[in-house]
């Protein structure tokens, strides 16, 4: 009998944490329900000011939450020094030195219990002004140690009272019109796998957890992208897929050998695979959107093969990840259009379906006991009912905030992390 399954860390978290990118079970849900209606006076248990400027997600493990930002050291240099286009486009932030910092808060009262610094650095390249910062990659953890991954800045690996126990350094990456950095790492088992898809000199890493010795490489022939890698066992044997512009990837999970590869993604990839049954789910919503639902079982080149079982062009996400649930795969436009596809067939239960304000997301949705939390530019959680027909449940409003990290939920409470403050929200 044929199984495919998750990472065996993901699938045996607790219900109280929320130790990788994309939650528990790697697809956006949530294990306990969260508040459906809060506002700036209802349902805040506590908001703490975070420093500096960081768009990675929050990691939980236990009764600590952890972040990541970067906080300057020195004034902002004149633009023509700035290294790159300034504002909303990409190269903003560069020319000034950072404290890059890992942040334990408990997540109980809000309070900060230590901050870490990695590493102290002026960045070689800037980030997209309006979405990006040096503090984008989400952490990961085992439940042992924390995993601050800040790119170019190399990765920190701190236990749980914040003694740095390895690190790593890397080559400066080189991005598309210096967007910026910001892929999570992953991880499985003993291995730590990072994603440096960039314009020169792409590569995928997979690296022991406890030392931080490299256990394989594999370069990779694509541009830059975002995506972090999936990890499914598949009759047995791991993969590790990789969804990218030219190519999404499989690759063995004990070797980095290739396994299978199938092009048909627009540019400048940024959703993370899910996985249904048999089939992994990869989105591009850039230049020449696409869906591929991509059937496991086959080698080699699976371009226009019978293993592309549907593709979509309609609502694609851009940014946010998608959330796949109970056979539905939901995911939002950067322009506020939400769709619910069947996972299966590929066939739409709704497409496109406009929200009750004009909205902009960067934040990947996430679900809960039936609910769909979206998180909008504008400062609005919308929360949506998942299943076959479109109903708006609740739009709460938190004033003056703009959210581009993406919320979690443990243990019943809502974690949102807005420019400059964490929001804990609790019944």
């Amino acid at each position: 009998m044929r199984m495919l399954i998750l990472s065996p860390l993901a699938l045996s978290l607790h219900a109280a944490d929320w130790q990788q990118w994309r939650g528990p079970a790697f697809n956006g849900v949530a294990q306990t329900d969260a508040p459906l209606e809060f506002s700036d006076s209802k349902n805040i248990k506590w908001k703490t000011t975070i420093p500096g400027r960081g768009h990675s997600t929050p990691i939980v493990v236990g009764n600590k939450l952890f972040l990541t930002t970067a906080v300057p050291t020195t004034e902002a240099p004149p633009p023509a020094q700035a290294g790159g286009r300034r504002g909303p486009g990409g190269g903003a932030g560069a020319g000034r030195e950072y404290k890059f910092l890992l942040l334990c808060i408990d997540r109980l009262t809000g309070k900060i219990i230590w901050e870490k610094t990695a590493r102290t650095a002026t960045p070689h390249e800037g980030y997209h002004g309006r979405y990006g910062s040096f503090a984008s990659n989400s952490p990961a953890s085992d439940g042992k140690l924390i995993y601050a991954f800040f790119g170019s800045r190399g990765i920190f690996a701190f236990d749980l009272d914040g003694a740095l126990k390895w690190q790593k350094e890397f080559s400066p990456m080189k991005m598309r019109l210096q967007f910026g950095e910001g892929t999570a790492p992953v991880l499985h088992g003993d291995a730590l796998l990072l994603n440096f898809d960039q314009e020169e000199g792409s590569y995928l890493l997979a690296l022991d957890k406890n030392s931080g010795k490299q256990l394989w490489r594999q370069d990779r022939d694509e541009p830059s992208s975002w995506s972090p890698p999936l990890v499914v066992d598949h009759n047995g044997a791991k993969q590790v897929i990789v969804a990218a512009s030219n190519k999404v990837r499989s690759y063995d999970f004990k070797t980095g050998k290739l396994i299978w590869e199938c092009a048909g993604l627009g540019s400048n990839v940024i959703p993370t695979p899910v996985l249904h049954n048999d089939t992994v789910i990869v989105m591009s919503g850039h230049r020449n959107p696409n869906l591929l639902a991509i059937k496991l079982g086959a080698t080699g080149d699976l371009t226009g093969s019978k293993n592309v079982l549907y593709t979509n062009q309609r609502g694609n996400s851009y940014t946010p990840s998608p959330v796949l649930h109970d056979n539905k795969l939901y995911f939002i436009s950067d322009s506020g259009m939400l769709s619910c596809l069947n996972a299966t067939t590929g066939e739409p239960y709704y497409l496109q379906q406009r929200l009750p304000k004009p909205y902009n997301f960067k934040a990947s949705p996430i679900a809960a006991n039936g609910k769909l939390y979206l998180a909008t530019e504008e400062g609005d959680i919308v929360v949506v009912k998942m299943g076959e027909k479109y109903e708006v449940l609740a739009t709460n409003t938190l004033s003056d905030q703009m959210f581009i990290s993406s919320p979690i939920i443990v243990d019943g409470a809502l974690y949102l992390r807005g420019q400059n403050t964490l929001f804990c929200i609790r019944q």
